[in-house]
C-alpha cells in the first residue's frame, strides 16, 4: 500500500478529474435520503458532500491525514475518519458503502472486500469503480523504460489492477453478489497542458519512483514524456491510458 502522505491541496488543483469523474459513478449509487453510506477512500470530501446533499447520512473514511483534514475544513457537518480501508469497522451497518478512484491503491483487496461486506446490511449495495486490467499500462511501461536507462533501476508498480474475472470471484466468495461488472477505457485528459503528464507522475507515483535519487528526476521524467509523447499528447494536452472497473454488487 502506496504512502498515505498526500498533497491535498495539489489533488484539487490539479486533479479534479478524479471526482469529477466520480459524479458519474454517484448517479449508479443514487444515494437516497435517510440512507447510511460509507464513502470508502473519501478523499477531500467532494463526492461525500454531494450525497449528504441528497439527504443520506454520509461517513468518509480515508488512510491520509491530510485529505480527511481538509475534508472537515471544506465540509464540517458530515462525519470524515481517518481508518485504512483494509482494517475498519463500524457498530452498525450501511445502506451502501462508495468507493471512487481508491481501491487500486490496496494490493490486500480480500481484506477490504471482508470489511466491507461486514459494514454493509443485508441487501446492501457496494458500488465502486477503481483502476482495472491494463489501466496506465503505457505510463507504468515508460516509467520501467525511463528508470532503467537513467538510473539503472527497475521500479515496481504495486497497485492493484484486477480483471473482471478476478474480482468479481473475491466479491462473491464473501458473500457479494454482483449485479454488473465492467471494464472500459477512459482516456483522461490531464490539467495544465505540457506540465500534465509531469504533475501525475508527482502526484501518484512517489512510491513507485521512491528508488530513483531526486537529481535523476528531471532526466527520467523528460525520458516519460520523450516515450509518450506520440502516443498520449494531442492537442497541446497531455492524457492518461486510464481503464477503469465498475462494479455494482449486492449483499446476501
Amino acid at each position: 500500500m502506496p504512502s498515505n502522505t498526500w498533497n491535498a491541496a495539489l489533488y484539487d488543483q490539479k486533479h479534479a478529474f478524479v471526482f469529477e469523474y466520480g459524479k458519474g459513478l454517484l448517479a449508479v449509487l443514487e444515494p437516497q435520503a435517510g440512507e447510511k453510506i460509507l464513502d470508502l477512500g473519501c478523499g477531500t470530501g467532494h463526492l461525500a458532500h454531494q450525497m449528504a446533499e441528497a439527504g443520506a447520512q454520509v461517513v468518509g473514511l480515508d488512510s491520509s491525514p491530510q485529505m480527511v483534514e481538509q475534508a472537515r475544513k471544506a465540509y464540517p457537518d458530515i462525519e470524515f475518519l481517518v481508518a485504512d480501508a483494509r482494517d475498519f469497522s463500524f457498530p452498525y451497518q450501511f445502506d451502501a458503502v462508495f468507493s471512487n478512484a481508491t481501491l487500486h491503491w490496496i494490493p490486500e483487496a480480500e481484506r477490504v472486500v471482508k470489511c466491507v461486506c461486514a459494514a454493509l446490511r443485508p441487501g446492501g449495495r457496494f458500488v465502486a469503480e477503481f483502476g482495472g486490467k491494463g489501466n496506465v499500462a503505457s505510463i507504468v511501461n515508460a516509467l520501467q523504460e525511463a528508470t532503467l536507462a537513467v538510473a539503472g533501476v527497475t521500479v515496481k508498480a504495486d497497485w492493484y489492477y484486477p480483471s473482471i474475472g478476478e474480482y468479481a470471484p473475491l466479491l462473491e466468495k464473501h458473500g457479494l453478489a454482483v449485479q454488473s461488472a465492467v471494464l472500459f477505457d477512459r482516456p483522461t485528459k490531464l490539467e495544465e497542458g505540457e506540465k500534465g503528464m509531469r504533475n501525475w507522475i508527482t502526484m501518484f507515483c512517489q512510491e513507485m519512483l521512491r528508488p530513483i535519487p531526486a537529481d535523476l528526476m528531471p532526466q527520467v521524467i523528460e525520458r516519460v514524456e520523450a516515450i509518450l509523447r506520440p502516443k498520449l499528447f494531442r492537442d497541446g494536452n497531455w492524457f492518461a491510458d486510464y481503464r477503469r472497473l465498475r462494479i455494482v454488487a449486492y449483499k446476501e
